[in-house]
Parts: C-alpha cells; sequence; structure tokens
C-alpha cells in the first residue's frame, strides 16, 4: 500500500486558464496516510472525478505531482502506478468464468496458481461469490457482476491503492448495505489504501476514516465523519453533510451575543472580541424545542411537522428566519407555539463562508483597488 501526496495540484481542461472559475480541480495540498481509507465526497461537477483520475493516471494534471510514497507518478501512465481501480459500471470479462474473471489479474502477473487459488477463493468467500465460481458472468446480474468487479479490484495483495469510482451506482439498495459493510472489513482485515469516490453522502459516511469534501473544484475539509458533522469547516460542509443539513442564520456579534435583530443569543465569553457580520450555524439535532418558556429560550411558531418515525423534522419559524428542528421519537411537539433553546456549545460561527474559530477576532476586508 501506498502514502498519497497530492503537492500543489491543480487542474484545468482550458489550455491557458485565467482564473479560478477556469479549474475543475483548484489547488490542493494534502497527504493521505498509508493504509487508510478515504471518500471523496461532493455533489455532480464538483471535481472528484477529475481528482480520482490523476491519482490513477487517466489524467496528467496540470499543475502540481502526485507521489506514491515519495516517488513522482505524475506522468506515468495507469498501469506503472501499481493500482487497481473499479468503475461505476462493471469491467468484465463475459465469456470467462466468475473464477477466471477474479483470476485475471494475478494471472497476468505470474503469481504461481496454488497462490491464485487461495486468493480467489478468499475474496469469493468475502464477496459471497463462492456459489457461482464456475458459471459464466454473462449469465449473472448487474448486481453479481459489479460484485466480481470489487472482487477483481480486491484480489491484488500488492496494489499501491485500489480507487472507487461510485462502484455501487447500479447495485439494488438491498444490497448497498452489505457491500459498503464488506468494503469495510475488508479494509480493516487488509490495510488497504482506498480512495472511494461517491455523491452519496451515507456511503461516503460508512466507509471512510476520511472523508474528503469537495465543491466547485475545492477541497473544502478532510476529517472524519464526526469532524464534518460536529465542526465543518465550511458553511457547505454544514448544508451536504447531514438530513436535513445545518441552519445558517445571518447575524452580528456584540458582547459574545449573536444578534437577529431583536433576537441575542448568548454564545459565550471566548466569542466577546468578535465584531461584524457573521453567519450563525446549529444542526437541527442540537436544537431544543420547548412546550413552555424557559431561560435563554426563544419564542418559535410551528410550520410544518413531518414525522419520519424514528423522529420529527419540524420547521419553526423565528422573527424572520425559518430553522429545521430534529426532535427526538416520543417527544411531544407544540401544535402552534414553541420555545427554541441555542444550546452554545453546538454553535458555529462562519465568516465569508469558513469557520471563525472561538476568540479569533474577524479580519476587516479591504475596499478592493480600483
Amino acid at each position: 500500500m501506498a502514502r498519497i501526496d497530492l503537492n500543489n495540484l491543480a487542474h484545468s481542461y482550458l489550455a491557458k486558464p485565467k482564473s479560478d472559475a477556469d479549474y475543475a480541480l483548484r489547488k490542493t495540498d494534502h497527504v493521505w496516510e498509508d493504509g487508510r481509507a478515504y471518500a471523496l465526497l461532493g455533489p455532480s461537477g464538483c471535481g472528484k472525478t477529475t481528482l480520482l483520475n490523476i491519482i490513477s493516471g487517466l489524467l496528467q494534471p496540470s499543475e502540481g505531482k502526485v507521489l506514491f510514497d515519495g516517488k513522482d507518478v505524475s506522468a506515468l501512465p495507469p498501469q506503472e502506478r501499481n493500482i487497481a481501480q473499479v468503475f461505476q459500471f462493471p469491467v468484465i470479462y463475459d465469456t470467462m468464468s466468475v473464477f477466471d474473471n477474479l483470476a485475471f489479474p494475478l494471472r497476468n502477473r505470474k503469481i504461481p496458481p496454488a497462490e491464485v487459488q487461495t486468493r480467489v477463493k478468499e475474496v469469493a468467500e468475502m464477496l459471497e461469490l463462492v456459489d457461482v465460481l464456475d458459471k459464466r458472468a454473462a449469465n449473472l446480474s448487474a448486481d453479481a457482476k459489479q460484485k466480481i468487479s470489487l472482487g477483481r479490484g480486491l484480489v491484488r495483495s500488492d496494489v499501491a491503492a485500489i480507487l472507487f469510482d461510485e462502484p455501487l451506482t447500479v447495485i439494488d439498495p438491498h444490497l448497498k448495505l452489505m457491500l459498503r459493510r464488506k468494503l469495510k472489513q475488508i479494509h480493516a482485515r487488509f490495510k488497504l489504501t482506498m480512495v472511494y469516490v461517491t455523491h452519496d453522502q451515507l456511503e461516503a459516511l460508512t466507509f471512510a476514516d476520511q472523508v474528503v469534501v469537495m465543491n466547485e473544484g475545492r477541497v473544502l475539509q478532510i476529517g472524519t465523519p464526526q469532524d464534518l458533522f460536529e465542526n465543518p469547516q465550511h458553511t457547505f460542509v454544514g448544508y451536504f453533510i447531514g438530513s436535513p443539513g445545518m441552519n445558517f442564520l445571518p447575524c452580528t456579534m456584540q458582547n459574545g451575543s449573536a444578534c437577529l435583530g431583536e433576537i441575542r443569543i448568548p454564545i459565550g465569553k471566548e466569542t466577546e472580541q468578535l465584531q461584524g457580520n457573521f453567519e450563525l450555524g446549529i444542526r437541527p439535532e442540537f436544537l431544543v424545542l420547548h412546550n413552555n418558556p424557559l431561560p435563554e429560550t426563544y419564542k418559535v411558531t410551528v410550520k410544518e411537522i413531518e414525522d419520519l418515525g424514528n423522529c420529527q423534522i419540524v420547521r419553526v419559524q423565528l422573527a424572520e428566519h425559518t430553522l429545521k428542528v430534529k426532535v427526538p421519537e416520543g417527544q411531544e411537539v407544540p401544535a402552534e407555539y414553541g420555545f427554541l433553546e441555542f444550546p452554545p456549545e453546538w454553535i458555529r460561527l462562519y465568516a465569508d463562508g469558513n469557520l471563525i474559530e472561538r476568540g479569533v477576532q474577524k479580519q476587516p476586508q479591504l475596499e478592493p483597488v480600483q
């Protein structure tokens, strides 16, 4: 397995890019540790597939370098990078048996037959393909074919990294959970360096040790699922991660309180030095909706209740602001008016989309030179 370094990496499909908007991948500089599982997460067109293709060698970057264990591989084709790649749609040999499909990458590298037999059976057991090893791949379902494709990527133990490009798209929903669990087990067992591209936050958060959140060609945050949920470094991360996403309210800061018109929400002494315009961010899970007024609660109008079975999503109106509150199953929801609590420890402040560290004074913005 390999450590992957991205050194000042950027890519544009234009010959002479003139601005950030011309880049499919804006400049990024990160280290992905050996043996860890990473997910590239973001909406369509955010640059995640571009980044994956640069790592795999299908695309040569416009700027910067890709290093595998300190070796510059930026100009090397895929076959010289010692990687395995699993694509969105199955890439298999229909005329071969399942066994021969799984064995092909090993036989191609002159692996001894006994080792091929052992490794193929091991991977087949992991993916529950043992019963179909002797069948032709052409006669199998799309789900089974994609499992074969996954197996072809996993069967080699000598690869620098295994790259997955939306591999579960064609899999029936009831099998996705099983395959995600299998991949997690395989990673835990063999400590493979895995990079997994997806637009599905559930896939990313359940698969990866570290999730790389991207938007508009930028890497906005790399962190554990818990980091991304509790401390999103950018408003897009807060909005994109979670269901529903984070609530954001424009506010001004005065003496440690966020001011929304006449409403003052205390945040803490460590924010007393902050002055100016911000956005207050708080997740629906951390807001508390009460039936009766309590100290530091704010009267809200209940606008809509969505019952999801295990919880309720309540849309409330606070002055001119609309927020969503996630209410646990069994808790009574006020019929018309309620009282909303903002626990200070779960409030996050953002300026220009970026998280502000508590106690750090916002820097004034300079007027552009005319």
